[in-house]
């Protein structure tokens, strides 16, 4: 008999957690205007809300953690870290940052200039708000398939060759690199091909672009090239990493994903001119070379994170539970981005509220319901996350409107899984009756979505 799968972990210490009332849900998201990150923590039952900095680390890490020096100046966890980025990536010049937004700020203060032009395969919230916010302009430039839902495809974060090449032709002299995100967290965290890095990579150097990776969840896309792209399937998630990295001319990371850390970031290159250039804004927006906005136990942890999430049982058990969910949902006909990402399952809110107009947000209603069904937390990844077209001020609703379910690592069982698709299910099974979303009563000019207010309409 061919033994069930079973996590590549055990459980060394928990956390309690408690449920509310109906009654209390709705008093709670009255007050946080309609917005779950206006939530409090212990308002939610099961908090799918970002796997960003909500993993659980491991002995090992929390052993480094106990070791990290925290000297202001050359600390050996700098050197530590530095050197396990390097290696897994290649990279030689490494510059920590307290997180992923804050290398795309440093980095993007140093390349990005009023009027640019940067294509990315579906910009994430940030990028684009570092882009946007300074007078420039963030073209996707993602394939076609991600627009599809319900097709399987193996790589729909890919991006579209035809629709890049265009965007480089007509604003050639203009378009200081080009941003790849692995993997595609915008249209359901899918992930990318190696052919596809290898061929972006290509055709931006033709046109003289450097390449920067969104490199967020990139053990993850490797995961997703060894069991689905063929000539990968005997090397290691290490091997596939490096490869990645490869072709590409800098990386910015968030390290709260894929580095199981609960703080952290960095930008690691070759190019010696954006490694001074950007040396010039860590100082003064981060902190010192050598720490950068983190503390040295947090980059003890995250070199041993780095190379923990870069074996493949780690990633196998993590995507396990991920695709657990996705075929509890299946069974409930409940339709979502296909095939299953790595880090969480997006709800087509526009398949499911059906009588919900686009302009009264079908996935941040989607979002609310769900929360009070049962108390889990969910994220929009939709038109409100879209935020305004910085030249029309008009909503763009062009895109996806997912609801997203997203997993932290390490963190939750299949029985909470459970629980995330049957009070779905009951939202689903209910979803004629619901005829009305949300509007917005106040918003920022850039990323609203962490912060906007809204109303049910009634």
């Amino acid at each position: 008999m061919e033994l069930p799968f079973a996590e590549a972990w055990k459980i060394k210490m928990v956390e309690p957690i408690r449920k509310s009332t109906r009654a209390e849900r709705e008093k709670w998201l009255e007050e946080a205007h309609n917005n779950i990150f206006m939530l409090k923590s212990e308002q939610v039952y099961i908090d799918l809300l970002t796997d960003s900095g909500t993993g659980a680390m491991s002995d090992r890490q929390w052993a480094a953690l106990m070791m990290g020096d925290e000297s202001y100046s050359g600390a050996r966890s700098f050197f530590e870290f530095k050197d396990t980025v390097t290696r897994l990536t290649g990279f030689k010049n490494v510059i920590p940052t307290h997180q992923g937004r804050a290398a795309e700020n440093v980095l993007f203060s140093y390349l990005v200039k009023q009027g640019n032009v940067v294509p990315g395969n579906a910009h994430f919230d940030t990028t684009k708000g570092h882009i946007e916010s300074r007078k420039a302009f963030a073209i996707d430039v993602t394939t076609d398939e991600a627009k599809d839902t319900q097709l399987e495809a193996p790589f729909k974060g890919n991006v579209s060759l035809e629709k890049l090449e265009k965007v480089l032709k007509e604003n050639q002299g203009n378009v200081p690199f080009m941003v790849l995100t692995v993997t595609n967290n915008t249209v359901g965290g899918q992930p990318v091909s190696m052919k596809n890095i290898r061929e972006t990579s290509e055709l931006c150097h033709k046109y003289g672009v450097p390449v920067v990776m969104d490199s967020a969840r990139f053990a993850e896309n490797a995961y997703f090239i060894k069991i689905r792209e063929k000539g990968f399937e005997n090397k290691t998630i290490k091997e596939i990493a490096k490869e990645m990295f490869s072709y590409v001319d800098c990386m910015t990371m968030s390290a709260k994903k894929d580095g199981l850390v609960n703080m952290g970031g960095f930008i690691a290159t070759n190019k010696d001119d954006w490694y001074e250039g950007a040396k010039k804004f860590c100082i003064p927006f981060e902190g010192f070379l050598t720490y950068g906005g983190m503390n040295g136990r947090d980059m003890a942890a995250l070199a041993v994170g780095l190379d923990e999430n870069t074996e493949f049982d780690m990633l196998d058990t993590r995507i396990h539970q991920v695709q657990y969910l996705a075929k509890k949902l299946d069974e409930y006909g409940i339709p979502y981005q296909r095939p299953a990402g790595g880090h969480a399952i997006f709800v087509d809110a526009d398949k499911v509220l059906t009588n919900v107009p686009k302009e009264e947000f079908p996935a941040q209603t989607l979002t609310c319901e769900l929360y009070l069904e049962s108390g889990v937390r969910a994220c929009e990844i939709g038109y409100i996350l879209a935020d305004r077209d910085p030249v029309t001020r008009e909503n763009r609703f062009g895109g996806l409107d997912f609801v997203r379910l997203c997993i932290p690592r390490r963190v939750y069982t299949n029985n909470h899984m459970d629980v995330i698709a049957a009070s779905l299910k009951n939202v689903f099974d209910r979803r004629d009756s619901i005829k009305h979303g949300v509007r917005i009563t106040w918003e920022a000019e850039l990323m609203r979505h962490f912060t906007v207010q809204l109303e049910r309409i009634k």
